[in-house]
């Protein structure tokens, strides 16, 4: 199955920085990719990309089998984007800002437009300049909605907001997924994204480390709590593929992946091993292990 959008290999400089560095990654239909990083990561330049509104200086971009590069106004017609600062005509109300992008689309997309407002119990009445944040939120994913497009991307869409409205905002990522459509969803609520994501995508300082179904990430990867004996002289080997370990006094914690019973048998059998917990950690515990800048340096010891 082709994807419905797709980067191969792209190379994003600003100058001397590398915005993006030989990334690829893709979405199939009827998933939601959460794409994650720290500011600076390039996320919204990704997105850009994809989108059209930003040119690559190599490799390629492609949404339903368009070129991003050439055919970005035929994208961005088909495409629901919600970008993290929406533009909008703070005069108009609720009901105009419907009306008005009911201009660019065809038949139903008002009609579909009302339906979603009245779901997110939004007064049509009210203009877009006394609405809380929330609210705006709100309006601005039912006109990216409203023409039901086969994909959909969000950039940071809940930041700022609070518990409740970014609930019902991932929720609603939820529903347009089971319908079949894709999500492409940027977001630094990370624990949050864990309750709806299916697939993973994280970037750090532009270069791709993680991209992967999330079931199959927390499932391969795992958090061990070493105690080391008193007088040993340094941490055990372990095994598998270390993504990060800090050291507190006599305690080492690694987050490790590629790791069986088997192996984990050989670090608690290990003569300078007290103990060892082993836990499945969340979706937050694995992107902080992969944005360390040195993933295998220990912190240093807290002094007694």
């Amino acid at each position: 199955m082709r994807p419905v959008f797709e980067l191969n290999r792209v190379v994003k400089r600003f100058r001397r920085q590398v915005a993006l560095d030989d990334v690829t990654f893709n979405g199939k239909s009827g998933s939601i990719v959460a794409l994650l990083g720290e500011n600076g990561a390039g996320k919204t330049t990704a997105l850009k990309i994809l989108l059209g509104l930003a040119e690559a200086d190599s490799g390629r971009a492609e949404v339903f089998g368009l070129d991003s590069r050439t055919q970005g106004q035929e994208i961005r017609r088909r495409v629901g984007y919600v970008p993290e600062h929406p533009i909008m005509y703070d005069w108009m109300s609720v009901a105009e800002a419907g009306w008005f992008a009911a201009g660019f689309y065809g038949q139903g997309y008002l009609q579909r437009y009302r339906e979603l407002v009245a779901r997110f119990r939004l007064d049509e009445s009210k203009k877009l300049k006394a609405l809380s944040k929330g609210m705006r939120a709100k309006v601005a994913l039912s006109t990216a909605m409203a023409h039901e497009p086969e994909l959909l991307v969000l950039d940071e869409p809940t930041s700022g907001l609070d518990a409740i409205v970014r609930r019902e905002f991932l929720e609603s990522m939820v529903h347009v997924a089971g319908e079949g459509r894709t999500v492409l969803l940027s977001s630094h609520q990370i624990a949050e994204v864990e309750r709806v994501a299916d697939v993973v995508a994280i970037l750090r300082e532009g270069k791709l480390v993680v991209f992967e179904r999330l079931d199959d990430l927390k499932n391969e990867v795992r958090e061990l709590t070493i105690t080391l004996r008193n007088g040993a002289p340094h941490a055990p080997d372990v095994p598998g593929s270390i993504i990060s370990q800090r050291q507190k006094n006599r305690q080492w914690r690694v987050l490790v992946r590629d790791v069986n019973d088997e192996l984990l048998g050989i670090v608690r059998d290990d003569e300078l091993v007290g103990h060892v917990d082993v836990k499945s950690p969340s979706l937050e515990d694995i992107f902080v292990g992969y944005m360390r800048p040195d993933a295998t340096e220990p912190e240093e010891a807290d002094q007694q």
